[in-house]
């Protein structure tokens, strides 16, 4: 039997929790397939993102194995990164 979704018709809200997840190659030239309330950083690392306003580049440094970063991006880059196993979450 199917998992019953008892929110399937609630309003989702980037506070609320995710809705969609995706395994994130990170790369320098393409956006994620949507932008991301966060990320689950599986192995620890570095993690460069795309600023989605300012298109600046921001590196997270020595994010632990196991963290989640409530961030909005459309892109992780790959130059800069050195965490992996990353999920978004959106």
């Amino acid at each position: 039997m199917p998992a019953q979704d008892l929110y399937l018709y609630t309003a989702t809200t980037a506070a609320g929790p995710a809705t969609r997840v995706l395994a994130v190659v990170p790369s320098d030239a393409d956006d994620l397939p949507f932008v991301t309330t966060g990320l689950y950083i599986g192995v620890g690392g570095d993690v460069a993102v795309k600023d989605r306003v300012s298109g600046d580049t921001v590196v997270f440094k020595n994010v632990a194995s196991g963290s989640g970063l409530p961030i909005r991006v459309a892109r992780v880059l790959a130059t800069g990164t050195t965490a992996s196993a990353i999920v978004s979450l959106a």
